[in-house]
């Protein structure tokens, strides 16, 4: 029986690196955070979309991803763990994989006249085709597209026309191959580009869905342009407000021809556009921060028998069939539904018929998140640190995020609540420490006693809440005043990874460091030596913390893969817990029962222990990486939140255990016999029927 259920998730943002990293289907959308891909799905009882499944078999960045344009349980990944991947969406489970596809694949598109065949390319190429039901035998390279003076940014098999084949190069300029015609390379470069000799990146392509020749192309800096593919001749261009505005990216409108949308670069304002007319027909402020990528679905709707309909388009040309509109005529938007991803890492479904949001996740994170802490006064707001530079304060009540800092931080390694005061300190890489006024909406200190080290753990004391105590990469431990004041400057033989104040003694502190040992000081003496160094791990100490409820007990995780638990009043290590498979890192005691310990690992899991005599009482495996930072609050002790590097922050429910607590102080029998007793009778004993 497991004892974590997890009752709530907050998603991780889109990542901001690459390019194609939206994707979408009839009734299904995906998006990439850096190491997983979240896939939300219509729910034709309730007609909205909802999060379908989380794939995160990716170890490092994701880099492309694409969904077949005929089968929409297949969806094709790449990553810089040099992998492709090709998932079963409805299965929710890795269907086979291409490893060292010879580099890092930038960018993905299926080849739509060969079900089976994914195209991939990275640098200057050569363009490869995978028929990925032949495993790595089917795996070959393009006839022409190779041997490019430039490297490719986005490429784009034509939907109709077999064989036609568009990329965009860094440089601004486009090759074209088309079957039984000579090959065109690094052609149609803006003017402009060609008069300063300045770089200016294809960020967006698109062929037209109603025509053979006609591309959508967008330039970082020139803007959009509707070329004719077939007389190498521009049919126009799109004039943007200001020289100061850029397009990010950009789509088609499926259900209403000629039309397309933009997205901005420097804020989030999403253009409506129709292929004759060379200004927007709309200009919609969606958000504050700007576009990084988006994808049109036709609009969905109920029919008379309660049924999910889609729209469809009309077969013609999208010039042919353009909306034509003076300036006067008010302009009724097309049903559509458009998935929006920014630069902020915030993902939403825009309906652009009626103008507003179908839902809007915000401020999402975008890389590993390494810490959260719950407010000391208030069991609904968390906080969590990340290495996108950003601290971000959550509901879980509504799973929201209702604040962020300002960013730019660098690798936020550790946050630490006021316990007084609506404030949270934060340590990072390479900016010190900070103080992060959230009502005021800034920072309001700084403190760099470890010059440029990285600082790996803050402290605010709890019991004395002039202290906040830091730790890093130089050696040292310092412990200053809330006003700049220095207290200790505490020197290891080593990096300092953890620290950790007593929660029964105000002037009693715990260190981990590389030297493999455990420390705790006591700043009530003048000495700069610790009273206490507990040895016994084999590899470095990372983060130590004190039982809140058993005076002098304190536990450590180390690189090892264990957790010891000390007891300081005996000088000893009362316990070791083994079971983990990587250095430990998440380490939390449990606020009312005095011997339960959480933990989490870079082996991706979380186990529950009992410290009495030493046994994992669960292990969940639901994280899709390392897992760094466990944390709950003392009013609701059986509600835990953690976090980990697949930028996901998870809530989970301990009341499963608390039952079989129960049981096992009435039955006063050991944990093993209680486990085989509740697996064989299942949930017939934890309702009392048995």
């Amino acid at each position: 029986m497991a004892m974590l259920k997890q009752v709530g998730l907050l998603a991780a943002g889109c990542q901001p690196w690459n390019t194609n990293v939206c994707s979408a289907t009839r009734d299904r959308f995906a998006y990439c955070a850096t190491l997983a891909i979240y896939i939300y799905q219509l729910d034709r009882k309730f007609n909205e979309f909802k999060l379908h499944s989380i794939m995160s078999e990716h170890t490092k960045t994701i880099t492309a991803m694409a969904w077949h344009p005929r089968n929409p349980d297949i969806l094709a990944s790449a990553s810089a763990d040099q992998r492709i991947c090709i998932w079963h969406v409805a299965e929710q489970r890795l269907l086979t994989s291409l490893d060292n596809p010879k580099g890092t694949p930038q960018c993905i598109d299926w080849f739509f006249h060969e079900a089976d065949s994914l195209s991939y390319i990275f640098q200057k190429g050569p363009l490869y085709i995978w028929n990925y039901k032949q495993g790595s035998a089917g795996l070959s390279q393009h006839k022409e597209a190779h041997g490019f003076m430039y490297d490719v940014s986005q490429f784009r098999w034509h939907h109709r026309r077999v064989g036609k084949l568009v990329l965009g190069h860094v440089d601004g300029s486009l090759s074209l191959f088309s079957p039984g015609q000579k090959p065109q390379k690094h052609v149609l470069r803006p003017e402009t580009v060609d008069e300063t000799e300045e770089d200016d990146p294809v960020v967006a392509l698109e062929w037209d869905p109603l025509s053979t020749e006609y591309l959508l192309v967008a330039n970082s800096h020139f803007g959009v342009r509707l070329l004719d593919t077939e007389g190498l001749t521009v049919i126009n261009s799109y004039t943007l407000p200001s020289a100061a505005v850029s397009v990010h990216t950009l789509a088609w409108v499926p259900t209403a021809p000629g039309m397309f949308v933009t997205g901005d670069t420097q804020a989030g304002v999403l253009r409506l556009w129709t292929v004759p007319k060379s200004t927007p027909l709309e200009n919609i402020k969606v958000k504050k921060t700007g576009f990084h990528a988006l994808h049109v679905l036709g609009l969905y709707t109920m029919n008379s028998h309660r049924e999910v309909v889609f729209e469809e388009p009309v077969e013609a040309s999208s010039t042919s069939l353009a909306i034509h509109r003076t300036n006067t005529e008010s302009s009724t938007m097309p049903p559509a539904l458009i998935v929006c991803t920014f630069l902020d890492g915030g993902v939403g479904l825009y309906n652009l018929a009626r103008r507003k949001w179908d839902f809007l996740r915000d401020l999402g994170h975008i890389e590993t998140i390494f810490d959260c802490k719950f407010k000391p006064d208030d069991p609904n707001l968390l906080a969590t640190a990340s290495f996108d530079g950003t601290i971000k304060v959550w509901d879980i009540s509504t799973m929201q995020a209702v604040y962020t800092s300002p960013g730019n931080e660098g690798v936020i390694y550790s946050l630490s609540w006021a316990p007084d005061l609506n404030c949270v300190a934060a340590s990072t890489s390479k900016q010190g420490m900070f103080i992060w006024d959230i009502g005021r909406g800034k920072v309001i200190k700084r403190f760099n006693e470890h010059g440029r080290h990285s600082i790996f753990c803050v402290a605010w004391n709890n019991k004395d809440s002039r202290r906040i105590a830091t730790c890093g990469s130089d050696g040292h431990c310092v412990i200053r005043t809330v006003d700049g004041k220095l207290v200790k400057k505490y020197k290891h033989p080593m990096p300092v990874f953890g620290c950790d104040w007593s929660l029964t003694n105000k002037d009693m502190l715990a260190t981990g460091c590389e030297d493999k040992n455990v420390r705790v000081f006591y700043l009530a003496t003048n000495s700069d030596q610790p009273l206490k160094i507990f040895s016994g791990h084999t590899s470095k100490v990372f983060h130590v913390k004190w039982s809140p409820l058993r005076e002098g007990i304190l536990c450590s995780g180390s690189d090892d893969g264990t957790i010891r638990i000390w007891d300081y009043t005996q000088d000893s290590c009362a316990m070791v817990l083994s079971g983990h498979t990587a250095p430990v890192r998440g380490l939390l005691w449990n606020p009312e029962i005095p011997y339960l310990l959480l933990s989490g690992s870079w082996d991706y899991t979380i186990r529950v222990w009992d410290t009495r005599d030493g046994a994992c009482i669960d292990t969940v495996y639901d994280h899709g990486a390392d897992v760094y930072g466990l944390t709950c609050h003392p009013l609701r002790p059986f509600t835990v939140a953690s976090c980990s590097r697949d930028s996901t922050v998870r809530i989970w429910s301990l009341t499963p255990l608390v039952t079989t607590l129960q049981i096992s102080v009435i039955a006063k029998r050991p944990w093993t016999e209680i486990f085989a007793m509740t697996q064989g009778c299942g949930q017939a004993m934890i309702a009392g029927n048995v």
